[in-house]
């Protein structure tokens, strides 16, 4: 089935990230329909990126040329030092504080919460991360929960709750029915995230 070019998501890869979340977060959106964009920080699409696990990816794209694009949400796998590599790149940054500014979703998993602190959107905003990142934070305390949904932010823990997290972005996109379509097929439950008003 064609992806529905009316919902869009920019999922990017930089080297060491977290193979489960990143495989999970792609093919759980595209079971919705979701078009999405696999982008590299300055990986050539023609060349592999190396996972944390050393395994290796093509992107579809790099990220300088999509960095003004619209995107429904922007998902950010973790993984070490995929998160670093992620929250040190100045276009990455600048996207997800244009998209936060919009009331778009941001979301992030295990250590890419570090990203969202960089590019200053936590303030006043409830997260988790996953515990071995959670020294690296400079300035807030995070939620130990799962999957947290705060306003247009949704964060989970590890690449245990990529499942999970993946529904949960499907279910912000799409819709409660269409979350609960791809999570039959999946033969997966519908997360039960900790949303925080």
């Amino acid at each position: 089935m064609a992806s529905n070019p009316f919902i869009r998501a920019l999922v990017p890869l930089a080297e060491g990230f977290e193979e489960i979340e990143a495989i999970t977060i792609i093919d759980v959106l595209r079971r919705a329909d979701v078009h999405v964009t696999v982008v590299s920080l300055d990986t050539p699409p023609s060349q592999p990126i190396k996972a944390s696990r050393r395994t290796l990816h093509l992107a579809e794209e790099m990220l300088e040329n999509v960095v003004h694009s619209w995107f429904h949400a922007i998902v950010l796998p973790g993984g070490r030092p995929g998160a670093d590599n992620l929250r040190s790149c100045e276009n990455m940054l600048k996207m997800i504080r244009h998209q936060h500014s919009e009331g778009r979703l941001v979301a992030a998993i295990c250590a890419a919460p570090l990203v969202l602190e960089n590019a200053g959107v936590l303030t006043e905003r409830s997260f988790t991360i996953h515990p071995s990142a959670a020294k690296d934070l400079r300035r807030f305390e995070p939620l130990d929960a799962p999957l947290v949904i705060h306003n247009n932010i949704v964060t989970a823990q590890a690449a245990g709750h990529a499942m999970a997290f993946s529904l949960q972005i499907v279910h912000q996109l799409c819709g409660k029915d269409k979350a609960r379509v791809v999570a039959e097929g999946l033969i997966a439950p519908l997360p039960s995230p900790l949303i925080v008003k």
